[in-house]
């Protein structure tokens, strides 16, 4: 079944579904918005937060159905690196908008622990102080922007399909039955397999890294190189500042546009979840909604 019409972030959209049924759809929406208030969110940040930043830009447009209440980071505030620059800009931007904030440093819990962060086996504890640190905030919708420690059931079960983040990659892309774009060195990845265009993708977060239903994929953006993938590859501080380039490019074009984009229109009730996965404006879209 195909339908077709005009989409913008409000409008009707391109779907195409595989299946079809004569029994109704039972979904259930990411958001309601009949509730009676705006849709609360809860930004998880680890570094700059220029992610979350779009985000609450997005919130103060007029219209707007969402308002960032919480701002939590895994980084304290007073973490610098070696060249003394904050590490976390969480607690600067919660003061500057006027928005709770709460931080359970991950480096400090390991360390009280006498464990190194590569241990998972702990993870789940710390979760149990992130969940205790969010209880009162009444969350509707919690965000991953530039949010580094994963997460582990304790906290997924907790938000389950109320989590979203946005990854850099087209997470469409297959590699047999998995997904061939995963983990933090996708920007590389692609580039070295010889696409032509990278994009970024929203997902709601499940246990599998990089795992969970798609929702939106940007426009692409393209990988643009004047040396060969052989010099590339040979050289090492070459290639880093190529990927780098990229990845800036690519948050500017790719998460700026579609995780403000992805909040907004869940926070609009146009996201829910079925027995065939996510689905938009009542449709099933197994592969999200492409932009471009």
């Amino acid at each position: 079944m195909t339908r077709s019409g005009d989409m913008g972030e409000s409008g009707p959209v391109n779907l195409i579904s595989g299946t079809t049924s004569c029994l109704p759809m039972v979904t259930s929406p990411m958001f309601d918005p009949s509730v009676g208030h705006k849709m609360r969110v809860a930004l998880f940040i680890s570094g700059s937060g220029t992610n979350g930043l779009r985000i609450i830009e997005k919130s103060k447009v007029e219209g707007s159905n969402f308002v960032v209440t919480l701002i939590f980071s895994d980084i304290r505030d007073t973490r610098v690196r070696r060249n003394g620059s904050k590490m976390s800009m969480a607690k600067e931007i919660a003061g500057e908008y006027g928005i709770a904030y709460e931080c359970v440093d991950i480096r400090d819990f390991y360390k009280e622990r006498g464990l190194k962060r590569t241990d998972l086996s702990i993870r789940p504890d710390f979760d149990k102080l992130v969940l205790d640190s969010l209880r009162g905030h009444d969350i509707d919708l919690l965000v991953n922007a530039g949010y580094m420690s994963i997460m582990t059931p304790v906290l997924l079960a907790e938000y389950s399909g109320r989590m979203v983040n946005v990854h850099p990659a087209d997470l469409t892309i297959m590699n047999g039955e998995k997904r061939k774009y995963v983990g933090i060195h996708v920007v590389k990845d692609a580039m070295l397999a010889g696409d032509c265009f990278i994009c970024s993708t929203t997902h709601i977060v499940r246990e599998e890294v990089d795992g969970g239903e798609i929702l939106v994929i940007s426009a692409p953006v393209p990988v643009m190189l004047d040396v060969s993938l052989e010099t590339l590859a040979d050289d090492k501080k070459l290639m880093k500042s190529i990927v780098s380039e990229h990845q800036t490019r690519l948050k500017e074009k790719g998460d700026w546009v579609v995780l403000p984009m992805t909040v907004k229109m869940i926070s609009e009730g146009r996201f829910a979840i079925g027995d065939d996965g996510v689905y938009l404006d009542g449709n099933p879209v197994p592969c999200g909604y492409r932009l471009g």
